[in-house]
């Protein structure tokens, strides 16, 4: 194969050249498709914009097994956003308060108004509380039913995880619940005292 890039003259094997560095592979590849291959639609964002609710849904939760958001991780999220958005009420109410109450001593006729807008930091904090209960005692339900859900559709044979076996960076030993010479000593003994 000849490099496109600096003309030189590589194996048909080889799968950068030696020269340049050119990914000769993906030359390879464009080469080998069809010319006759038509666009495909269905992978651009128009696809996207008519695709049906329950397509977009699945889609999504595609994206996210594949980027690895696990419902558990969206409940610590959201839990997470519970406490800063909470934090941020709290915050904003004791800025009011102090603000108010400086801008109603100068201020006197409109000193009620004045030192009750300080509750505007109030709401923050009770979105950011309904977002914690949310967190602890709704999406923590939702979550064991969907690892239920998942657990009733894997098969066996995936869902069982390989005994004895751990990352090859490890030196744990495990024992395992089984052998091939369990037991077998005892009746080996049984027998010779038969034998006798």
């Amino acid at each position: 194969m000849i490099c496109p890039r600096c003309a030189s003259n590589q194996g048909d094997d080889i799968k950068f050249c030696t020269s340049c560095g050119a990914n000769l592979q993906a030359v390879r590849d464009v080469l080998d498709t069809p010319e006759g291959k038509k666009f495909d639609w269905s992978n651009t964002w128009v696809a996207d914009m008519f695709m049906s609710g329950q397509m977009a849904e699945a889609r999504k939760v595609e994206m996210e097994r594949r980027l690895g958001i696990t419902p558990e991780v969206k409940r610590y999220n959201e839990i997470k956003a519970g406490v800063i958005v909470s934090c941020v009420g709290v915050g904003v109410s004791i800025f009011l308060y102090f603000i108010m109450h400086a801008i109603a001593s100068q201020n006197p006729r409109d000193a009620e108004l004045l030192n009750s807008i300080w509750l505007a930091g109030v709401i923050p904090f009770m979105v950011g509380l309904a977002l914690i209960i949310n967190g602890l005692v709704v999406s923590k339900k939702m979550v064991q039913v969907i690892e239920r859900e998942q657990q009733k559709n894997t098969p066996l044979s995936e869902g069982m995880p390989a005994r004895g076996l751990r990352a090859a960076d490890t030196s744990e030993f495990i024992p395992t619940n089984f052998s091939v010479t369990d037991q077998t000593t005892r009746h080996l003994e049984s027998t010779e005292r038969k034998i006798k």
